[in-house]
């Protein structure tokens, strides 16, 4: 979804790009704990995937732009479905 050409992308209302974003890395997150990874590399990588998605976005010739703000979202949203998960897991004991 992240490296969709721009003629892929539906038009939606203006910030609705970042609830996607926010979405897809908190699921991104919470799956990840779930299958057993670990959050001292988990959080890491996802903002390195965060900034790196952002610049192939500008670099690859797919008329995506890069925003900084995307990648701020992205990895908020890893850090909110990782707390979520963690909790959850907590409340449940």
């Amino acid at each position: 979804m992240l490296f969709t050409p721009e003629s892929g992308v539906p038009s939606a209302p203006p910030g609705t790009d970042k609830v996607v974003h926010f979405v897809l890395f908190a699921a991104l997150a919470i799956t990840a704990r779930i299958a057993g990874a670990r959050t001292a590399w988990l959080l890491p990588s996802l903002a390195g995937y965060a900034v790196l998605s952002e610049l192939l976005q500008g670099a690859l010739p797919i008329g995506r732009s890069c925003e900084a703000l995307d990648a701020v979202v992205d990895i908020a949203g890893a850090l909110v479905g990782w707390a979520v998960l963690r909790v959850s897991a907590a409340s449940s004991r």
